[in-house]
Protein backbone atom coordinates (compact mmCIF):
# COMPACT_ATOMS: atom_id res chain seq x y z
CA UNK A 1 0.00 0.00 0.00
CA UNK A 2 2.75 2.30 0.82
CA UNK A 3 4.09 1.31 -2.35
CA UNK A 4 1.51 2.47 -4.54
CA UNK A 5 0.71 5.64 -2.61
CA UNK A 6 4.18 6.87 -3.42
CA UNK A 7 3.59 5.85 -7.04
CA UNK A 8 0.31 7.74 -7.13
CA UNK A 9 1.65 11.04 -5.03
CA UNK A 10 4.63 11.31 -7.64
CA UNK A 11 2.22 10.40 -10.74
CA UNK A 12 -0.01 13.38 -9.32
CA UNK A 13 3.32 15.80 -9.37
CA UNK A 14 4.59 14.89 -12.80
CA UNK A 15 0.87 16.07 -13.93
CA UNK A 16 1.05 19.31 -12.09
CA UNK A 17 4.63 19.90 -13.43
CA UNK A 18 3.63 19.45 -16.88
CA UNK A 19 0.59 21.64 -16.26
CA UNK A 20 2.79 24.13 -15.00
CA UNK A 21 5.45 23.75 -17.78
CA UNK A 22 2.64 24.41 -20.49
CA UNK A 23 0.95 27.40 -18.19
CA UNK A 24 4.81 28.70 -18.36
CA UNK A 25 6.03 28.21 -22.27
CA UNK A 26 2.51 30.61 -23.19
CA UNK A 27 3.15 33.32 -20.93
CA UNK A 28 7.24 33.72 -21.84
CA UNK A 29 8.53 33.32 -25.17
CA UNK A 30 10.65 30.32 -26.02
CA UNK A 31 14.11 31.90 -25.09
CA UNK A 32 15.84 28.69 -25.18
CA UNK A 33 15.06 27.50 -28.58
CA UNK A 34 15.71 31.34 -29.85
CA UNK A 35 18.95 31.62 -28.35
CA UNK A 36 18.04 34.71 -26.32
CA UNK A 37 19.86 35.50 -23.56
CA UNK A 38 19.29 37.67 -20.14
CA UNK A 39 20.53 40.52 -22.63
CA UNK A 40 18.78 40.39 -25.03
CA UNK A 41 16.04 43.15 -25.79
CA UNK A 42 14.81 41.64 -28.88
CA UNK A 43 11.87 39.69 -26.82
CA UNK A 44 8.81 41.27 -26.04
CA UNK A 45 8.94 40.46 -22.63
CA UNK A 46 12.43 39.95 -20.87
CA UNK A 47 11.86 39.52 -17.36
CA UNK A 48 9.30 39.91 -14.85
CA UNK A 49 9.01 43.33 -13.49
CA UNK A 50 10.14 41.96 -9.93
CA UNK A 51 13.37 40.22 -11.03
CA UNK A 52 15.78 43.73 -10.35
CA UNK A 53 14.47 43.93 -7.23
CA UNK A 54 15.10 40.18 -6.84
CA UNK A 55 18.55 41.26 -7.68
CA UNK A 56 18.60 43.72 -4.93
CA UNK A 57 17.86 42.07 -2.11
CA UNK A 58 19.35 38.69 -2.88
CA UNK A 59 22.57 40.17 -3.14
CA UNK A 60 25.43 39.43 -0.92
CA UNK A 61 25.31 42.04 2.16
CA UNK A 62 22.23 43.47 0.98
CA UNK A 63 20.80 45.36 4.70
CA UNK A 64 17.47 47.06 4.08
CA UNK A 65 16.87 50.68 5.23
CA UNK A 66 15.79 51.99 8.02
CA UNK A 67 12.00 52.78 8.23
CA UNK A 68 11.80 56.66 7.36
CA UNK A 69 11.26 58.84 10.37
CA UNK A 70 9.01 61.82 10.91
CA UNK A 71 8.62 64.50 8.33
CA UNK A 72 8.38 68.38 9.52
CA UNK A 73 6.25 70.63 8.18
CA UNK A 74 7.58 74.43 7.92
CA UNK A 75 4.11 76.67 8.44
CA UNK A 76 3.84 80.18 7.63
CA UNK A 77 1.16 82.69 9.79
CA UNK A 78 0.17 85.87 8.34
CA UNK A 79 2.08 88.52 7.84
CA UNK A 80 1.53 91.54 10.49
CA UNK A 81 2.24 95.06 10.68
CA UNK A 82 4.00 96.01 14.17
CA UNK A 83 4.40 99.16 13.66
CA UNK A 84 1.63 100.25 11.90
CA UNK A 85 1.91 104.10 11.92
CA UNK A 86 2.87 106.60 9.47
CA UNK A 87 6.29 107.51 8.69
CA UNK A 88 8.97 105.11 7.75
CA UNK A 89 11.20 102.34 9.91
CA UNK A 90 14.02 100.65 9.00
CA UNK A 91 16.21 97.93 10.90
CA UNK A 92 14.52 95.75 13.18
CA UNK A 93 15.36 93.19 16.01
CA UNK A 94 13.16 90.85 17.92
CA UNK A 95 13.24 88.62 20.89
CA UNK A 96 12.08 85.74 22.35
CA UNK A 97 11.31 85.99 26.10
CA UNK A 98 12.50 82.46 27.22
CA UNK A 99 11.00 82.36 30.39
CA UNK A 100 7.26 82.72 28.64
CA UNK A 101 7.70 82.36 25.01
CA UNK A 102 4.77 84.02 24.58
CA UNK A 103 6.17 87.43 25.12
CA UNK A 104 8.26 88.92 22.60
CA UNK A 105 9.97 92.48 22.04
CA UNK A 106 11.41 94.10 18.95
CA UNK A 107 13.13 97.21 17.69
CA UNK A 108 13.18 99.57 14.89
CA UNK A 109 14.50 103.08 13.84
CA UNK A 110 12.49 105.85 13.52
CA UNK A 111 13.02 107.94 10.29
CA UNK A 112 11.24 111.19 10.77
CA UNK A 113 11.29 110.94 14.79
CA UNK A 114 14.14 111.25 17.01
CA UNK A 115 13.58 108.72 19.18
CA UNK A 116 14.15 104.84 18.64
CA UNK A 117 10.52 102.84 18.48
CA UNK A 118 10.29 99.64 20.46
CA UNK A 119 7.03 96.71 20.01
CA UNK A 120 5.72 94.51 22.19
CA UNK A 121 3.78 91.51 22.06
CA UNK A 122 2.28 88.78 24.77
CA UNK A 123 0.12 86.33 22.17
CA UNK A 124 3.26 85.27 20.41
CA UNK A 125 3.46 87.92 17.74
CA UNK A 126 -0.53 87.46 17.24
CA UNK A 127 -0.40 91.42 18.04
CA UNK A 128 1.59 94.43 18.88
CA UNK A 129 1.86 97.59 20.71
CA UNK A 130 4.86 100.53 20.29
CA UNK A 131 6.49 102.70 22.44
CA UNK A 132 9.25 105.07 22.36
CA UNK A 133 12.76 104.44 23.59
CA UNK A 134 14.24 107.50 26.27
CA UNK A 135 16.75 110.31 24.86
CA UNK A 136 19.18 112.02 26.96
CA UNK A 137 19.29 115.72 26.82
CA UNK A 138 21.39 117.35 24.12
CA UNK A 139 24.45 117.98 24.96
CA UNK A 140 24.41 121.57 23.80
CA UNK A 141 22.01 124.72 23.95
CA UNK A 142 19.71 124.57 21.51
CA UNK A 143 21.11 121.03 19.98
CA UNK A 144 18.95 117.80 19.36
CA UNK A 145 20.28 114.17 19.26
CA UNK A 146 18.30 111.11 18.44
CA UNK A 147 18.84 107.13 18.68
CA UNK A 148 19.69 104.39 15.91
CA UNK A 149 20.68 100.88 15.23
CA UNK A 150 18.29 98.67 17.39
CA UNK A 151 19.14 95.51 19.13
CA UNK A 152 16.92 93.59 22.02
CA UNK A 153 17.14 90.73 23.98
CA UNK A 154 15.86 88.65 27.43
CA UNK A 155 17.38 87.65 30.17
CA UNK A 156 16.00 84.50 32.16
CA UNK A 157 14.08 86.84 34.81
CA UNK A 158 11.47 88.22 32.20
CA UNK A 159 13.36 90.93 31.74
CA UNK A 160 13.82 92.76 28.19
CA UNK A 161 16.96 94.80 26.87
CA UNK A 162 17.32 97.05 24.05
CA UNK A 163 20.72 98.59 22.83
CA UNK A 164 21.26 101.19 20.78
CA UNK A 165 23.55 105.01 20.13
CA UNK A 166 22.47 108.30 20.06
CA UNK A 167 23.82 111.12 18.02
CA UNK A 168 24.55 114.62 19.25
CA UNK A 169 23.88 117.10 16.70
CA UNK A 170 24.82 120.98 17.90
CA UNK A 171 22.02 122.28 16.05
CA UNK A 172 21.33 121.16 12.75
CA UNK A 173 21.59 117.29 11.29
CA UNK A 174 24.37 118.10 9.26
CA UNK A 175 27.24 116.00 9.26
CA UNK A 176 29.68 119.03 10.31
CA UNK A 177 27.34 119.64 13.04
CA UNK A 178 27.79 116.13 14.84
CA UNK A 179 28.70 116.87 17.93
CA UNK A 180 29.35 113.55 20.21
CA UNK A 181 27.66 109.87 20.31
CA UNK A 182 27.61 107.52 22.96
CA UNK A 183 25.85 103.89 23.76
CA UNK A 184 22.42 103.51 25.17
CA UNK A 185 20.93 100.15 26.88
CA UNK A 186 17.10 100.31 27.98
CA UNK A 187 15.56 98.09 30.53
CA UNK A 188 12.30 96.45 30.79
CA UNK A 189 10.63 94.54 33.48
CA UNK A 190 6.95 94.88 31.80
CA UNK A 191 7.21 93.37 28.63
CA UNK A 192 8.54 95.91 26.57
CA UNK A 193 5.96 98.63 27.72
CA UNK A 194 7.88 100.97 29.61
CA UNK A 195 11.78 101.78 29.29
CA UNK A 196 14.52 102.86 31.64
CA UNK A 197 17.88 104.01 30.11
CA UNK A 198 21.42 103.51 31.00
CA UNK A 199 23.69 106.24 28.69
CA UNK A 200 27.91 105.38 28.75
CA UNK A 201 30.38 105.49 26.74
CA UNK A 202 30.24 109.05 25.32
CA UNK A 203 32.57 110.41 22.49
CA UNK A 204 33.25 113.62 21.82
CA UNK A 205 36.65 114.32 20.24
CA UNK A 206 36.59 115.11 17.15
CA UNK A 207 36.27 112.02 14.22
CA UNK A 208 35.05 109.74 17.44
CA UNK A 209 31.85 107.92 16.73
CA UNK A 210 30.26 104.76 18.64
CA UNK A 211 28.30 102.73 15.93
CA UNK A 212 26.74 99.68 15.11
CA UNK A 213 25.76 98.36 18.73
CA UNK A 214 23.97 94.92 19.04
CA UNK A 215 22.97 93.02 22.12
CA UNK A 216 23.09 89.37 23.60
CA UNK A 217 22.35 88.33 27.17
CA UNK A 218 23.77 84.90 28.92
CA UNK A 219 20.52 82.64 29.14
CA UNK A 220 22.24 79.17 30.20
CA UNK A 221 21.27 77.68 33.70
CA UNK A 222 24.55 76.63 34.49
CA UNK A 223 26.94 79.54 33.61
CA UNK A 224 28.41 81.47 36.28
CA UNK A 225 27.91 84.73 33.91
CA UNK A 226 24.02 83.85 33.69
CA UNK A 227 21.87 87.15 33.19
CA UNK A 228 25.22 88.79 32.39
CA UNK A 229 24.43 91.38 29.58
CA UNK A 230 27.02 92.24 26.71
CA UNK A 231 26.88 95.04 24.01
CA UNK A 232 29.66 95.07 21.11
CA UNK A 233 29.99 97.73 18.64
CA UNK A 234 32.53 99.27 16.53
CA UNK A 235 34.12 102.83 17.65
CA UNK A 236 36.66 105.04 15.50
CA UNK A 237 38.76 107.62 17.12
CA UNK A 238 39.48 109.30 13.39
CA UNK A 239 42.56 107.81 13.20
CA UNK A 240 43.56 104.69 10.75
CA UNK A 241 46.45 104.11 12.35
CA UNK A 242 45.13 103.29 15.52
CA UNK A 243 41.12 102.97 15.19
CA UNK A 244 38.81 101.42 14.74
CA UNK A 245 37.99 98.61 17.34
CA UNK A 246 35.40 96.75 17.86
CA UNK A 247 34.74 96.81 21.50
CA UNK A 248 32.24 95.74 24.22
CA UNK A 249 31.13 96.11 27.39
CA UNK A 250 29.18 94.07 29.67
CA UNK A 251 26.42 94.48 32.92
CA UNK A 252 25.98 92.63 35.64
CA UNK A 253 23.44 94.55 37.85
CA UNK A 254 20.61 93.77 35.06
CA UNK A 255 21.43 96.91 33.03
CA UNK A 256 21.97 99.61 35.36
CA UNK A 257 25.57 100.12 34.95
CA UNK A 258 28.06 98.94 32.28
CA UNK A 259 32.05 98.47 32.65
CA UNK A 260 34.41 100.16 31.02
CA UNK A 261 34.28 99.04 27.25
CA UNK A 262 37.21 96.85 26.37
CA UNK A 263 38.89 95.53 22.79
CA UNK A 264 37.68 92.35 21.69
CA UNK A 265 39.39 93.01 17.82
CA UNK A 266 43.53 92.94 17.37
CA UNK A 267 44.71 97.08 18.99
CA UNK A 268 48.09 96.60 17.50
CA UNK A 269 49.38 98.86 15.53
CA UNK A 270 48.59 99.00 11.77
CA UNK A 271 45.48 100.99 10.19
CA UNK A 272 42.43 98.81 11.16
CA UNK A 273 39.00 99.15 9.73
CA UNK A 274 35.87 97.10 11.62
CA UNK A 275 32.18 97.45 11.91
CA UNK A 276 29.26 95.20 12.22
CA UNK A 277 30.06 93.38 15.56
CA UNK A 278 27.71 90.66 16.89
CA UNK A 279 27.58 89.31 20.34
CA UNK A 280 27.04 85.66 20.88
CA UNK A 281 26.82 83.60 24.14
CA UNK A 282 28.39 79.29 23.97
CA UNK A 283 26.57 77.21 26.29
CA UNK A 284 29.47 77.00 29.04
CA UNK A 285 28.91 80.94 29.28
CA UNK A 286 31.66 81.46 26.69
CA UNK A 287 31.39 85.46 25.16
CA UNK A 288 32.11 85.36 21.57
CA UNK A 289 32.06 88.40 19.19
CA UNK A 290 32.10 88.32 15.66
CA UNK A 291 32.54 91.02 12.84
CA UNK A 292 33.22 92.65 9.47
CA UNK A 293 37.07 93.69 9.06
CA UNK A 294 36.91 95.39 6.14
CA UNK A 295 40.84 96.68 6.22
CA UNK A 296 41.67 92.86 5.49
CA UNK A 297 38.23 91.86 3.89
CA UNK A 298 36.94 89.01 6.64
CA UNK A 299 34.41 87.79 8.96
CA UNK A 300 36.85 87.80 12.50
CA UNK A 301 35.69 86.35 15.76
CA UNK A 302 37.17 86.66 19.56
CA UNK A 303 35.85 85.07 22.73
CA UNK A 304 36.39 85.75 26.57
CA UNK A 305 35.61 82.95 29.09
CA UNK A 306 36.10 85.90 31.61
CA UNK A 307 32.41 87.91 31.38
CA UNK A 308 34.44 90.00 28.64
CA UNK A 309 37.10 91.31 31.32
CA UNK A 310 39.57 89.90 28.59
CA UNK A 311 39.65 88.81 24.74
CA UNK A 312 41.71 86.07 23.48
CA UNK A 313 43.24 85.98 19.99
CA UNK A 314 41.16 86.94 17.12
CA UNK A 315 40.41 83.86 14.59
CA UNK A 316 39.35 84.54 10.82
CA UNK A 317 35.96 83.18 9.98
CA UNK A 318 35.80 83.63 5.93
CA UNK A 319 37.18 86.14 3.78
CA UNK A 320 34.93 87.95 1.71
CA UNK A 321 34.82 89.56 -1.68
CA UNK A 322 33.09 92.67 -0.59
CA UNK A 323 35.32 94.85 0.74
CA UNK A 324 32.17 96.95 2.67
CA UNK A 325 29.02 97.25 1.29
CA UNK A 326 27.22 96.14 -2.11
CA UNK A 327 24.89 98.34 -4.25
CA UNK A 328 22.27 95.72 -5.09
CA UNK A 329 19.64 96.98 -7.52
CA UNK A 330 17.07 96.23 -4.64
CA UNK A 331 19.46 98.94 -2.47
CA UNK A 332 21.18 101.11 -4.53
CA UNK A 333 20.85 104.18 -2.61
CA UNK A 334 21.57 102.56 0.76
CA UNK A 335 24.11 99.81 -0.40
CA UNK A 336 24.00 96.55 0.77
CA UNK A 337 26.38 95.73 3.98
CA UNK A 338 28.39 93.10 4.86
CA UNK A 339 28.62 91.73 8.21
CA UNK A 340 28.02 88.77 10.41
CA UNK A 341 25.19 87.52 12.82
CA UNK A 342 25.90 84.70 14.47
CA UNK A 343 24.73 82.12 17.38
CA UNK A 344 26.29 78.78 19.40
CA UNK A 345 23.80 76.24 19.75
CA UNK A 346 23.01 76.07 23.34
CA UNK A 347 20.54 72.94 22.96
CA UNK A 348 20.99 69.64 24.44
CA UNK A 349 21.46 68.00 21.18
CA UNK A 350 23.72 66.42 19.22
CA UNK A 351 25.40 70.03 18.04
CA UNK A 352 25.36 71.38 21.38
CA UNK A 353 28.25 73.82 21.76
CA UNK A 354 28.57 74.32 17.33
CA UNK A 355 29.02 78.17 16.61
CA UNK A 356 27.64 79.22 13.19
CA UNK A 357 28.11 82.70 11.32
CA UNK A 358 26.05 83.93 8.80
CA UNK A 359 26.55 86.88 6.50
CA UNK A 360 26.26 88.53 2.91
CA UNK A 361 29.11 88.47 0.11
CA UNK A 362 29.23 89.00 -3.37
CA UNK A 363 29.74 86.32 -6.13
CA UNK A 364 30.86 86.27 -9.16
CA UNK A 365 27.91 84.74 -10.87
CA UNK A 366 25.33 84.65 -8.57
CA UNK A 367 24.57 88.46 -7.08
CA UNK A 368 25.14 88.11 -3.69
CA UNK A 369 24.68 85.13 -1.94
CA UNK A 370 24.03 84.15 1.86
CA UNK A 371 27.12 81.98 3.66
CA UNK A 372 27.03 79.71 6.71
CA UNK A 373 30.44 78.82 8.65
CA UNK A 374 30.24 76.66 11.57
CA UNK A 375 32.45 76.02 14.37
CA UNK A 376 32.87 73.03 16.62
CA UNK A 377 36.16 73.58 18.21
CA UNK A 378 35.29 77.04 20.22
CA UNK A 379 35.97 79.35 17.36
CA UNK A 380 39.61 78.31 17.25
CA UNK A 381 38.92 77.10 13.05
CA UNK A 382 35.48 77.31 11.28
CA UNK A 383 34.24 75.45 8.47
CA UNK A 384 34.05 75.86 4.33
CA UNK A 385 31.16 78.37 3.79
CA UNK A 386 27.72 76.81 2.83
CA UNK A 387 25.46 78.99 0.77
CA UNK A 388 22.17 78.88 2.44
CA UNK A 389 19.75 79.99 -0.76
CA UNK A 390 18.87 78.13 -3.35
CA UNK A 391 17.53 79.75 -6.02
CA UNK A 392 19.54 78.85 -9.01
CA UNK A 393 23.35 79.28 -9.41
CA UNK A 394 24.15 81.64 -12.60
CA UNK A 395 21.31 83.87 -12.20
CA UNK A 396 22.45 87.45 -10.56
CA UNK A 397 19.69 87.12 -7.94
CA UNK A 398 20.35 89.23 -4.54
CA UNK A 399 20.23 88.60 -1.22
CA UNK A 400 20.97 90.34 1.82
CA UNK A 401 20.08 91.54 4.64
CA UNK A 402 20.14 87.97 6.48
CA UNK A 403 20.41 87.17 10.16
CA UNK A 404 21.10 83.95 11.88
CA UNK A 405 19.28 82.34 15.10
CA UNK A 406 19.95 79.20 16.76
CA UNK A 407 17.04 77.39 18.78
CA UNK A 408 18.18 77.17 22.21
CA UNK A 409 15.62 74.09 22.20
CA UNK A 410 15.82 72.07 19.40
CA UNK A 411 19.48 72.97 18.28
CA UNK A 412 17.88 73.79 14.47
CA UNK A 413 19.60 76.56 12.73
CA UNK A 414 17.16 79.14 11.16
CA UNK A 415 18.05 81.95 8.63
CA UNK A 416 15.80 84.60 6.98
CA UNK A 417 17.07 87.65 4.28
CA UNK A 418 15.45 90.04 1.27
CA UNK A 419 15.67 88.24 -1.79
CA UNK A 420 14.80 89.32 -4.97
CA UNK A 421 14.82 85.96 -6.60
CA UNK A 422 10.66 86.79 -7.70
CA UNK A 423 11.50 89.83 -9.84
CA UNK A 424 14.03 89.72 -12.96
CA UNK A 425 14.70 92.96 -12.12
CA UNK A 426 15.79 92.34 -8.91
CA UNK A 427 14.09 95.69 -7.60
CA UNK A 428 11.14 94.28 -5.65
CA UNK A 429 12.18 91.90 -2.52
CA UNK A 430 10.49 88.78 -0.23
CA UNK A 431 11.85 87.59 2.71
CA UNK A 432 12.60 84.36 2.10
CA UNK A 433 13.59 81.28 5.70
CA UNK A 434 15.69 78.25 5.61
CA UNK A 435 16.62 75.98 8.62
CA UNK A 436 19.31 73.37 9.17
CA UNK A 437 19.00 70.76 11.53
CA UNK A 438 22.43 68.81 10.71
CA UNK A 439 24.31 71.52 12.42
CA UNK A 440 25.05 73.78 9.50
CA UNK A 441 26.01 70.81 6.73
CA UNK A 442 23.28 71.31 4.69
CA UNK A 443 20.01 74.09 4.10
CA UNK A 444 16.38 73.29 3.87
CA UNK A 445 14.33 74.29 0.80
CA UNK A 446 13.98 77.85 1.32
CA UNK A 447 10.41 79.20 2.32
CA UNK A 448 8.79 82.01 1.32
CA UNK A 449 7.58 84.07 4.10
CA UNK A 450 6.02 87.29 2.56
CA UNK A 451 2.71 87.21 1.09
CA UNK A 452 3.28 90.62 -1.01
CA UNK A 453 7.05 92.03 -2.70
CA UNK A 454 7.85 95.75 -1.37
CA UNK A 455 10.30 98.04 -3.69
CA UNK A 456 12.07 100.67 -1.41
CA UNK A 457 13.94 102.14 -4.73
CA UNK A 458 10.16 103.71 -6.28
CA UNK A 459 9.79 107.08 -5.76
CA UNK A 460 7.98 108.17 -2.41
CA UNK A 461 10.27 105.25 -0.41
CA UNK A 462 12.91 106.41 1.84
CA UNK A 463 15.73 106.15 -0.78
CA UNK A 464 18.20 107.49 2.29
CA UNK A 465 17.76 104.33 4.41
CA UNK A 466 15.46 101.74 2.44
CA UNK A 467 15.89 98.41 4.41
CA UNK A 468 18.29 99.69 6.63
CA UNK A 469 21.58 97.56 7.06
CA UNK A 470 19.82 94.13 9.12
CA UNK A 471 16.95 92.54 9.82
CA UNK A 472 15.56 90.20 12.31
CA UNK A 473 15.04 86.64 13.53
CA UNK A 474 14.30 84.39 16.79
CA UNK A 475 13.84 81.17 17.68
CA UNK A 476 12.32 78.75 20.39
CA UNK A 477 11.04 75.85 20.48
CA UNK A 478 10.62 75.18 16.72
CA UNK A 479 9.01 78.58 16.80
CA UNK A 480 10.37 81.47 14.53
CA UNK A 481 9.90 84.67 14.23
CA UNK A 482 11.66 86.91 11.39
CA UNK A 483 11.18 90.49 11.47
CA UNK A 484 11.59 92.90 8.38
CA UNK A 485 10.73 96.37 6.84
CA UNK A 486 8.49 96.59 4.09
CA UNK A 487 6.95 98.40 2.16
CA UNK A 488 4.30 96.84 0.49
CA UNK A 489 1.86 98.39 -2.13
CA UNK A 490 -0.97 97.86 0.33
CA UNK A 491 0.90 100.14 2.62
CA UNK A 492 2.64 102.39 0.71
CA UNK A 493 0.64 105.67 2.66
CA UNK A 494 1.92 104.41 5.66
CA UNK A 495 5.69 104.03 3.70
CA UNK A 496 8.05 101.35 5.26
CA UNK A 497 6.31 99.33 7.76
CA UNK A 498 7.89 96.56 9.91
CA UNK A 499 6.72 93.43 9.70
CA UNK A 500 6.98 89.60 11.17
CA UNK A 501 5.45 86.63 10.68
CA UNK A 502 5.14 83.40 13.08
CA UNK A 503 7.09 80.13 11.30
CA UNK A 504 5.86 77.14 13.41
CA UNK A 505 7.60 73.57 12.43
CA UNK A 506 5.81 70.63 13.20
CA UNK A 507 6.40 67.11 12.81
CA UNK A 508 4.41 64.24 10.96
Amino acid sequence: MARNRWLWTAGIAVVLLALFGVALRAVLPARAASGATSGDTSSPYNLPTWWAKYQTVSAKGFAPPAPSGPTQRVTVGANVDMSNEPGPQSETSIAIDPSSPSRLVGGSNEIIRLPMRGYFSSDSGASWGAVDLPLPPPRVNNGIDFGSDPGVAWDTRGNAYYSYIIVFFSGGQGKNNINGTEMAVARSSDGGKTWTATFFDQQTGKGQFDDKPMIAVDTNPSSRFRDTIYVAWDNSNGSSSSGNNLLVSHSSDGGVTFSAPVAASDTSGGPKSVIGADPFVGPDGTLYVAWHDVHNNLIAESSSTDGGVTFGPTHTIAATQAAFDVGVPAQASRRALVYPACGADTSAGAHSGTLYCSWMDQTAANGTDIFVARSTDGGASWSAPVRANDDPTGVANDQFNQWLAVDPVTGTVDLSWNDTRNDPTHLSTDIFYTRSTDGGQTFAANVQVTTAPTNETVAGSDLGNQYGDYEGIAARGGIVHPVWTDRRASNTALREEVFTATITISTH
